[in-house]
């Protein structure tokens, strides 16, 4: 099954990067936005695992299983300046249809005081984001599942609006034995329905993105590494505007860095590396380092904590409660908070806990 996965794997390098439109920007970013804890803190990437956190199963639909049914994630991310995002979550499985997932995703971004032509003021405006998602999962067998999701989207900026639609793909292999996790994720495959500005299409942001994650099998931790942007390579700018360039005092001249230098910042930006450490089951920690999103918001002569991030989860009872921080520049630091339950395992422990009771009685 390993073999079929990775095979699977190369053929989607080659096949998905002539269906992604490259170079360029791309509308409807906040779908990138980290909208779990345990994701930002492990540095906003793919997440790979195969537990009962139902706050990844959106990232990666082929997470989506039995494990999660009945369960509900609540996130509310304070962003930068005046903006806030939220999300809602909940997850069921029917006995012959499968496993669901549906969640609602808003990015709000403050309010606005308008102006015409001369600059004269006028009535304020507000600009938001929105997204309903709807996932499905199924394991084929117990090493290996599916799964998709379809993103309905709509923003609203004053009185220009624009809604898209785009679907998720995931395939995820797991070996409990080894505590190994696998998956495979082609992201925002999609496109405008109907635009800002009449024959503007713009595309979704798609991404190919590859995570593993692995607990060692004698200390309380478990890695990840999250390799994403796999349908480009060059993910670096060295033009004459980088400010990051150093000139030659003699000639006046621009220093470029070698090509083993650029080679292999190129090809740390594709990876995330995180780390999760459980003491014990009711308690983690987690940090991580994005290469990427230090390389572009550190801050000219100055040391950044920019790409690195780090949280905490506390799960009691099946109440799951996560903080985390990311870093992006100095007075930049998104903080993120998360509360999620499974109602079946509250019901269950209700009915031990009652169960004892009558026991003693």
């Amino acid at each position: 099954m390993l073999k079929k996965f990775i095979v699977a794997f190369i053929v989607l390098l080659f096949v998905l990067p002539a269906m992604a439109q490259t170079g360029g920007g791309s509308v409807y970013n906040f779908l990138n936005y980290s909208y779990s804890t345990r994701q930002m803190a492990l540095g906003g990437g793919l997440i790979s695992v195969h537990d009962e956190d139902p706050t990844l199963i959106i990232l990666n639909p082929s997470s989506i299983s039995d494990r999660h049914s009945n369960a509900l994630a609540l996130d509310f991310t304070n962003y930068f300046a005046s903006t806030n995002y939220a999300s809602a979550l909940y997850s069921y499985t029917f006995p012959k249809a499968g496993s669901f997932a549906a969640e609602l995703r808003y990015v709000g971004y403050g309010q606005f005081q308008g102006t015409d032509e001369s600059g004269m003021e006028t009535s304020n405006f507000t600009a938001g984001d929105y997204a309903l998602t709807l996932g499905w999962g199924r394991e084929l067998t117990p090493n290996f599942s599916i799964g998709a999701n379809l993103k309905m989207i709509f923003c609203s900026y004053e009185r220009y609006s624009s809604f898209g639609l785009a679907v998720d793909v995931a395939g995820s292999y797991y070996n409990p034995d080894k505590q190994l996790s696998l998956t495979l994720l082609a992201k925002n495959i999609g496109s405008e329905l109907k635009t800002f500005a009449p024959g503007n299409f713009e595309k979704t942001p798609f991404d190919l993105q590859f995570a593993l994650s692995q607990r060692l099998q004698h200390v309380p931790i478990r890695y990840h590494l999250s390799l994403h942007s796999l349908y480009r390579w060059n993910m670096n700018y060295y033009g004459s505007g980088n400010p990051f360039l150093e000139t030659d005092v003699s000639t006046n001249q621009i220093v470029y860095p070698t090509k083993t230098k650029q080679f292999f910042d190129n090809f740390f930006r594709h990876i995330i590396f995180g780390l999760e450490i459980e003491p014990s089951q009711y308690f983690s920690l987690q940090l991580a380092y994005n290469h990427d999103v230090h390389q572009s918001m550190k801050v000219l002569a100055r040391h950044s904590l920019a790409g690195f991030s780090y949280g905490f989860m506390i799960n009691v009872r099946s109440i799951q409660f996560g903080f985390s921080r990311q870093h992006f520049a100095p007075g930049a630091t998104p903080n993120c908070f998360n509360l999620a339950m499974n109602f079946d395992e509250l019901s269950k422990l209700h009915q031990e806990k009652k169960a004892k009771k009558l026991t003693r009685n």
